[in-house]
């Protein structure tokens, strides 16, 4: 059967509007395929950019940074030697509240109704001391009584009436009366007062029998020169006894009257006894009267500290207070610093007391404002020298650099060989 023109025109129709359709079709499938190359550059991450930073000029300083503890410093047991006592220990007064100081040259303790009086020395006060004593023991309190003031005379290990006499200086000052001989050795000097006296009369008398002899012409005076000889002798002999006696009977120093402790003055950390009690063992316990502040650091750390530094302490409140570095004491692969802070005031003293604190120790610092970069812009250059990329008008150079102080993670630069960097340039940092 054939179709007729009317049905060629619609199949005609037909066909162009598939076509026409499928090369939609095509079109909008061309333009959803992507090529691999395509793809891979619009997903590909966009090009780096440089990170730059501008040249700075600032004062740098390296420093140790740490916490440590408040305490009052170096707490020692006080022991007093009451061994000497012929009566039992008997605290009668001037027991010290906690808090307060032991001062030098003062009385710390009564016992028996005696002071015990505070010196500074190292060697313990173990026997009591008296005219003709010698040893290290007498050389120490000599030297403690010349440095506190009172003359001791020679500072030659020897008890003498030079040393006795300063010490009823120190007894005086510290407001008691200075320790008496036995009575026994007051009475031996009576005696030999007594025996000058009768060699003085009998010398006179030597002197006045020669002299009227002489008055008289008598022709031989051998007698009465003798007697006078004789009796000069004697009076030499009973002044040397005296001055025996004297010195045996000059003022001692008991063994239950002093006792020394390492560095003063201190503060009274606890009392162990109480007035009415017995003296025995330790009595109290002290340590400095000054505040200190103790961190541990590294050995890296501590290469770079030494005495004498300034520190400076951060208080709870955020203020701080200047200090500095007292001792330094290694502790095996580390060391103990202990920081003494200047005088405090007494809102500061409380914050500190018992306190755990920031210390900071400045161990070198620039002299003055000097240019610094980021310690990240700092590179190494084939000759081994340190170099900087400086972005000037889009273009990178690099700057070789003599690198000084790094500090808070900047370091202080100098450029080299004739190249320039200044105030406000831009350095590479990153990419």
């Amino acid at each position: 059967m054939t179709a007729g023109p009317k049905s060629r025109r619609q199949i005609l129709v037909g066909v162009a509007a598939l076509a026409a359709s499928s090369l939609g079709v095509g079109v909008v499938a061309g333009a959803r395929i992507t090529s691999p190359e395509d793809a891979a550059a619009k997903t590909a991450a966009p090009k780096a950019s440089q990170i730059t930073v501008p040249v700075e000029k600032k004062a740098l300083a390296s420093k140790v940074v740490g916490r440590g503890d408040a305490s009052f410093d170096g707490a020692v047991n006080i022991r007093v030697e009451t061994s000497g006592l012929t009566t039992p220990a008997i605290v009668t007064g001037k027991v010290p509240a906690v808090g307060s100081s032991i001062a030098e040259g003062k009385a710390l303790l009564e016992i028996t109704g005696r002071p015990v009086i505070a010196l500074a020395g190292v060697l313990p006060m173990y026997r009591a001391l008296s005219p003709g004593s010698k040893g290290p023991d007498v050389l120490q309190l000599e030297k403690t009584l010349d440095r506190l003031g009172f003359d001791p005379g020679s500072v030659d290990g020897k008890y003498d009436t030079g040393t006795a006499r300063a010490v009823r200086e120190l007894y005086e000052q510290a407001g008691y009366d200075a320790p008496e001989a036995d009575q026994q050795l007051k009475d031996a000097v009576d005696g030999a007062k007594k025996n000058t006296d009768a060699a003085k009369k009998a010398l006179r008398m030597a002197q006045s029998q020669l002299a009227q002899a002489k008055k008289a012409k008598a022709p031989d005076l051998t007698v009465q020169k003798g007697a006078v000889t004789d009796a000069k002798e004697a009076l030499q002999d009973a002044r040397e006894a005296q001055e025996d006696a004297e010195l045996k009977a000059a003022t001692p120093l008991p063994v239950s009257e002093i006792v020394y402790v390492k560095s003063l003055p201190r503060r009274v950390d606890k009392v162990n006894v109480e007035r009415g009690g017995t003296a025995s063992g330790a009595v109290m316990s002290a340590s400095g009267a000054a505040l200190v502040v103790s961190l541990k650091v590294d050995a890296a750390s501590a290469e770079h500290l030494k005495v004498g530094m300034v520190a400076e302490l951060t208080l709870g409140d955020g203020s701080t207070v200047k200090a500095k570095v007292k001792r330094l004491t290694r502790k095996g692969d580390s060391y103990d610093v202990v920081v003494g802070p200047d005088k405090l005031n007494g809102k500061q003293l409380e914050q500190l007391r018992d306190a755990n604190v920031k210390v900071t120790i400045p161990v070198k610092s620039t002299n003055g404002k000097v240019l610094t970069v980021p310690v990240a812009a700092l590179s190494a250059g084939s000759d081994g020298g340190s170099r900087v990329e400086a972005v000037r008008n889009g273009k990178t150079e690099l700057v070789g650099v003599k690198v000084g102080l790094s500090a808070d993670g900047f370091a202080a630069v100098e450029p080299t060989g004739g190249a320039k960097l200044d105030e406000g340039d831009q350095v590479v940092v990153g990419k």
